[in-house]
């Protein structure tokens, strides 16, 4: 039977169709998700997200999905752990009312500094992936994840998304005299991010090297101890108390020589510079108030703070607003509007307009490959 055309044309449409919604109760986290809306030119999806009583998470999707491909805006607030469950339940309600395809969109990717086995610990990042693909994700759209790797622990496609091209563009316009600065890593693990920096804007690079204080990788934990072996007698049957003893007879081990932390030291001349320090993420800020003190006692004029992710926690503001910092600059991936008016030395850089095109060209089934030009594997 043929079908009229205009039912027909109907159809197409309706299989074509995507939807963006925001899986956020509060009002603060969508603004981000208003911006990629208008951007591209949709209405945001008619949904509730509330908290219960009882501080359950409720969501009520207010029109019909069926057969649609559907992106979840979820920018992450300081309350993490409830911004993860309103996404879990959002994506499962998405996929029982038969969703085709459910991308999650999620600038900054919480738990993402959990990606490495820590003594006794777990690899929270991986669970979190997998927590994601039960509840019904296909994909998954972020920015600069803390670690590149963390991409392997998801069953679907990740996007991983660079904000460098935009804060390089604040760099050209919004510091004067940026031809005089320095690009700074705060310790040798962020040396391959500010070195990029350093390469794109044709500066020089200065590392901080050594610690004032043993980090928590450094404490002993245990294993080091010899195994247990337990001795009993043979006519009683009774277990004497473990001696600790070398695995072999006669045999020891070779021990791991403990780190000596050298003294805090600036590897690179900042004298009457301006020192650019570069990381992805922002959040306790006491090393970079420490860093900018130093940097200052080495004769830099100007210290800037450039991170992708400004998480700004507890007294962050504060810190920054007395230290030697001149000013922080950080992307909107998180909500940060409090921490602005409490410290007028932050800085937003909108990133949504990348966003935006990355759904545009997902729903399109174009390629994504311009989004990632110049970007090496070490970006």
């Amino acid at each position: 039977v043929k079908l009229p055309v205009q039912l027909n044309t109907r159809m197409n449409v309706a299989k074509s169709a995507y939807r963006v919604f925001s899986a956020n109760s509060s009002a603060a986290c969508t603004e981000l998700a208003k911006k990629i809306t208008e951007r591209l030119g949709v209405e945001l999806g008619k949904s509730v997200v509330f908290q219960e009583s009882n501080r359950e998470t409720r969501v009520d999707v207010k029109e019909s999905v069926r057969g649609q491909t559907i992106f979840i805006i979820q920018t992450i607030p300081r309350d993490v752990n409830t911004a993860i469950m309103e996404l879990l339940v959002m994506a499962y309600a998405l996929k029982t009312s038969c969703a085709k395809n459910i991308i999650g969109v999620i600038p900054y990717f919480p738990y993402s500094k959990q990606c490495k086995m820590r003594k006794r610990g777990s690899i929270v990042c991986k669970l979190l992936a997998s927590m994601l693909a039960k509840a019904g994700l296909t994909h998954i759209i972020t920015m600069d994840l803390h670690q590149k790797e963390i991409q392997g622990f998801f069953s679907f496609p990740v996007d991983n998304l660079r904000a460098s091209p935009f804060l390089i563009q604040y760099i050209q316009e919004e510091i004067p005299d940026y031809r005089n600065a320095i690009i700074v890593a705060k310790s040798p693990a962020a040396a391959k991010r500010a070195q990029s920096y350093a390469e794109r804007l044709r500066l020089g690079l200065a590392v901080i090297h050594g610690e004032a204080q043993c980090s928590e990788s450094d404490m002993a934990d245990g294993r080091h101890s010899p195994p247990c072996v337990r001795n009993t007698t043979g006519h009683t049957g009774l277990e004497l108390p473990c001696k600790q003893q070398a695995p072999f007879p006669g045999i020891e081990l070779p021990i791991m020589m403990a780190k000596e932390k050298p003294p805090i030291t600036v590897v690179g001349d900042v004298g009457g510079r301006i020192a650019i320090i570069v990381d992805d993420i922002i959040d306790d800020v006491g090393d970079f108030v420490a860093a900018a003190e130093i940097l200052k006692e080495r004769g830099a004029y100007k210290i800037y703070i450039m991170a992708t992710h400004g998480l700004l926690s507890a007294d962050a503001p504060r810190l920054i607003e007395e230290s030697a910092i001149d000013e922080v600059v950080v992307t909107n991936t998180v909500p940060h509007e409090v921490q602005k008016l409490q410290c007028p030395k932050i800085k937003t850089v909108d990133v949504s307009m990348i966003l935006a095109e990355a759904i545009r060209r997902i729903h399109n089934g174009e390629s994504m490959a311009y989004l990632f030009r110049n970007i090496t594997v070490d970006d």
